[in-house]
């Protein structure tokens, strides 16, 4: 499945001396000279900036909750220090699993769906299934809690590559090379309602229907498809009395009622996002993450980076997760270009992945979106949310590897 224009320079192949362009996500340039390392640089530079300054704000923003009787025996390091240990398994998961060849991840891909569908149902089972706030998403495992709806997001982007593979000659056939994974979805989503992770479900599917649009599924057919999730999410939203006050809230968050019910965070988040105005207040200068924005060190993280940082922090934050989505998108162009399809699919799935879920993160914290638990991609306090972030990301760089082998005439 190569690009017409990688096919007329591929011509004889590389054994015929023929010197192949690299992607670096800006301009088009000679393979030799470079990428000594193998691998690219930058994209290991804007994740490590981002987790530097996710640790540094998971330090300020929780600061003052121990002065609550709910957080009375924790010490103010208690979040960061966490945070950290998540930070450095995280780490060391990349370093072992970007060492890992995608022929791998291809075999695995399956059952490793099956191993996230297991926990999920796990999850589920009273007192196995940790509980916060009458929701049950979360594995105790000791040094974290585990939360199987992250490794979820890493197997649909493995297993929506393999699929479309597989079903590469089918894609004109609904029941063949939709259907089935239709199937999957409904599946996977049911279970996640049931804890309820309404949240995860939207990112799952965004990645599920992107990898079959990307895999060239017929237009009519995606059309359908994406019909069918909405219809759905529309259910779920009229059938959910709790989901229903979300919305209108969301739409009118300044009027007294919802002001002081439902969208609380809302309405002080942008209050935060005001008092930052052009360079902040400062780090550590914030006044919402004093016991009045809630989850301030998870899903609302963004608004204490705006209050303290200003519009420049924002500015910067989106910026560089705008650049780590877009830069999975072209490793996996690139790696479709070279005939790779089941590392770009899955490239590309890793890209919906960040930037969907920054994406409302974003959205809900400026008030451009209703309430939502997704936290900020690789910012956001959250052990298992940043420890699959770094797994996933290393499976993407470790497809950018293969692509560079592969245009120096190496093998993968």
């Amino acid at each position: 499945m190569k690009l017409p224009g990688w096919q007329g320079l591929m011509g004889g192949g590389a054994d015929a001396g023929m010197t192949l362009p690299v992607r670096d996500g800006i301009h088009i340039r000679d393979s030799q000279p470079a990428r000594a390392h193998g691998f690219d640089l930058m994209l290991v530079w804007v994740v490590v900036l981002l987790l530097c300054l996710g640790l540094v704000m998971v330090y300020s923003a929780p600061i003052a909750l121990p002065d609550s009787p709910k957080f009375a025996r924790y010490a103010p390091t208690y979040f960061v220090g966490r945070q950290l240990i998540a930070v450095l398994i995280g780490l060391l998961g990349a370093l072992v699993v970007s060492q890992l060849p995608m022929k791998f991840w291809e075999r695995v891909a399956p059952w490793l769906l099956l191993l996230a569908l297991a926990m999920l149902v796990v999850v589920l089972i009273p007192g196995v299934g940790k509980g916060v706030n009458g929701a049950r998403r979360w594995l105790p495992l000791g040094i974290m809690n585990f939360q199987p709806s992250e490794l979820a997001k890493f197997a649909i982007a493995l297993y929506g590559a393999s699929y479309m593979l597989r079903k590469m000659d089918q894609r004109e056939n609904f029941w063949k090379s939709v259907w089935p994974m239709l199937a999957t979805l409904a599946l996977m989503g049911a279970l996640l309602l049931a804890e309820p992770d309404m949240g995860a479900f939207m990112v799952i599917a965004a990645i599920a229907i992107g990898v079959l649009f990307l895999g060239g599924v017929n237009a009519r057919m995606f059309a359908l498809v994406l019909l069918v999730l909405i219809g759905a999410f529309v259910l779920m939203i009229a059938t959910s009395e709790f989901r229903r006050e979300r919305i209108f809230a969301y739409l009118n968050p300044w009027e007294e009622g919802n002001a002081k019910g439902k969208a609380y965070q809302l309405t002080h988040s942008l209050i935060a996002f005001g008092r930052g105005e052009w360079f902040g207040q400062g780090l550590g200068g914030s006044v919402e993450k004093l016991h009045y924005l809630p989850e301030a060190h998870t899903d609302f993280l963004l608004a204490v980076i705006g209050e303290e940082l200003g519009f420049v922090g924002v500015l910067l934050v989106i910026a560089a997760l705008f650049w780590l989505t877009r830069r999975c998108m072209l490793i996996g162009r690139q790696a479709i270009a070279l005939d790779r399809v089941f590392a770009g699919l899955y490239a590309q799935g890793i890209g919906i992945w960040m930037g969907g879920q920054a994406f409302i993160n974003i959205g809900v914290n400026l008030g451009a979106l209703p309430t939502k638990g997704l936290t900020l991609p690789l910012l956001s306090y959250g052990g298992s949310a940043v420890l699959m972030n770094l797994v996933a990301l290393a499976v993407v760089l470790r497809v950018d590897m293969e692509n560079r082998a592969v245009m120096r005439g190496g093998r993968t």
